[in-house]
Parts: C-alpha cells; structure tokens; sequence
C-alpha cells in the first residue's frame, strides 16, 4: 500500500501540472488504481450522505489535471507526444488506444522527452 501512496504523492501529485518527463508504467499505474479505490469509496459514500457529493465532486476536479499530466508523462515514456491523450476522446476505440499504450514498457534508454524515470 505504501508504494501506492508514495506514487500517488510523488509521481502525480509532488508534479501536478508537470507535462514534461516521463513516467514508469509502474508509477502511473498505481496512480490510477489508487485514484480508482479513492473515487469509488467517495461515490459510495455520497449515495449513503448526500453531503459528500460535495466531496467527490471536487476530489474529481482536484485530480483531473494532475491525471491529464501523468497520462501525458506515461506517453512521453514510451515515445508518444503527449497530444495522443486527446485520443481518449474517441469513443470505445480511443480509451482503449490509450489502456494499450499506457501498459506498455517505456524507453529503455534516454528518449526526447529525457532520460527513463526512477521507479
């Protein structure tokens, strides 16, 4: 649990609107999948409290740009530019252009947009 957390601290957070660099596949997973649980458990817990619709709204809005740029980060590691987000946008095909590029390994060595990240 603590590399998750560590992940979403450092790698997402700690770099909130950072667009340049690159991020581990390792990394930006955990992001996500700890951004999951967290939304998950906010929707819940706004269907039990009304109140705590507030809460997941802006949970939501908080970490809507600090994914954006770890989703662009996670490309520039496999040698994409980060415009190929805007993929997403497509419907059915495109979120699942950017599942298949996201699980994919990074550069090994130095790329345009620097050298491979840490962890």
């Amino acid at each position: 649990m603590d590399q998750f957390v560590t992940a979403y601290k450092d790698a997402v957070l700690g770099n909130y609107a950072n667009f340049n660099g690159r991020l581990s596949v390792g990394g930006y997973w955990r992001f996500v999948g700890l951004n999951f649980a967290i939304t998950i458990v906010l929707a819940i817990l706004a269907q039990i409290v009304d109140i705590l619709f507030i809460v997941y709204v802006l949970y939501a809005l908080a970490v809507l740009i600090p994914g954006i740029a770890a989703a662009v980060r996670r490309l520039h590691d496999t040698g994409k530019p980060g415009i190929y987000v805007l993929v997403g946008l497509i419907p059915c095909v495109g979120f699942i252009l950017l599942i298949v590029w996201t699980v994919q390994a990074g550069n090994p060595g130095d790329n345009q947009y620097g050298p491979p990240p840490v962890s």
